[in-house]
């Protein structure tokens, strides 16, 4: 015996589901201006950094950034903290402050 799917029908009339959604489209805003990784650069870094390492990709750009702000690289740690920041906050926010070094977030990058 095979079974079928059946999605209920929507309480609501076709057309206070228009409505519904004609309204919701109002409210839409553009996402293309500065967003808050700074650069697109950096997003599109973070990005192939993230498709690269997978889910250990963050912990892999603090390990970098911890490298470099040892090695006194201060360009590429504040690059690699950044990708950090993008892919999580929390693990930047922890380097950042165990560092003491300036976390190059206001910065704009341009790799």
């Amino acid at each position: 015996m095979t079974i079928h799917f059946a999605a209920a029908r929507p309480v609501y009339s076709a057309l206070a589901g228009r409505r519904l959604t004609r309204r919701v489209a109002q409210r839409a805003s553009n996402d293309n201006g500065v967003h808050e990784f700074g650069s697109d650069a950096l997003l599109r870094a973070a990005l192939r950094h993230f498709a690269h390492h997978g889910m250990a990709a963050a912990e892999h750009a603090r390990v970098l950034a911890e490298r470099a702000f040892f090695a006194g690289d201060r360009d590429n740690y504040t690059w690699w903290l950044s990708v950090c920041r993008a892919l999580d906050r929390r693990t930047a926010a922890a380097l950042a402050a165990r560092t003491g070094a300036a976390d190059g977030g206001e910065r704009r990058f341009e790799r």
